[in-house]
């Protein structure tokens, strides 16, 4: 069976989008959201402001795109996730895993960036939340079955504050970074097991 190919075009495009987010993300790196113009934007793509204008016709636009980028990658840890035979053990498992990407500047960098535009840019703020809830209801689906199981409490509300904590200690990581850059060292990743194992297979 012969693989279907991408049309050249669609081929072309997507890695013209590809080309700007990487730019963009050197940028917002470098200058934050409101310091790096679409101007700087295009030099470093290679591209004139006209032609990446083809593709996102904002840096609101670009924003949201790199939020469904992470929503992908998100989505792909949820699927390896649900295939694994013991979901909540895995999870305990992964921690270390976790914890390297969370503290992975080419991982948290931009999301910084984003959070901070998010906060004062409702646009942002509604793309966000749309994706986080997206991702929360993959995430409590897996882990209500998981503890149904093994015969653990699986209610609504308990799963639900589980889920958070465990995403804010995953998302704190990166603030705590800023704060410390040595936060990284076999403590914080024991510690964070430890929590985990708490949070999803404690009563």
């Amino acid at each position: 069976m012969t693989q279907e190919k991408k049309h050249p075009s669609l081929e072309r495009a997507n890695s013209r989008r590809k080309q700007v987010l990487d730019a963009a993300a050197c940028c917002f790196s470098r200058h934050g959201f409101h310091g790096a113009s679409m101007a700087e934007i295009s030099k470093t793509a290679g591209m004139s402001a006209g032609h990446i204008y083809n593709y996102f016709d904002s840096k609101d636009a670009i924003i949201a795109a790199f939020v469904e980028q992470n929503m992908e990658r998100v989505s792909n840890i949820m699927h390896d996730l649900a295939q694994r035979e013991d979901p909540l053990q895995a999870m305990i498992d992964d921690v270390e895993k976790r914890v390297q990407e969370c503290l992975d500047p080419s991982i948290w960098a931009v999301p910084l960036e984003i959070h901070s535009e998010a906060s004062r840019n409702p646009k942002i703020a509604a793309t966000m939340q749309a994706a986080d809830k997206r991702s929360r209801g993959q995430l409590f689906a897996i882990v209500t079955a998981a503890r149904e199981k093994r015969g653990l409490p699986a209610g609504a509300d308990l799963v639900e504050g589980r889920i958070n904590a465990m995403i804010a200690m995953y998302q704190g990581l990166a603030v705590r970074h800023v704060h410390n850059p040595g936060v990284l060292n076999p403590g914080l990743v024991e510690g964070i097991r430890t929590a985990m194992r708490a949070l999803m297979l404690g009563e």
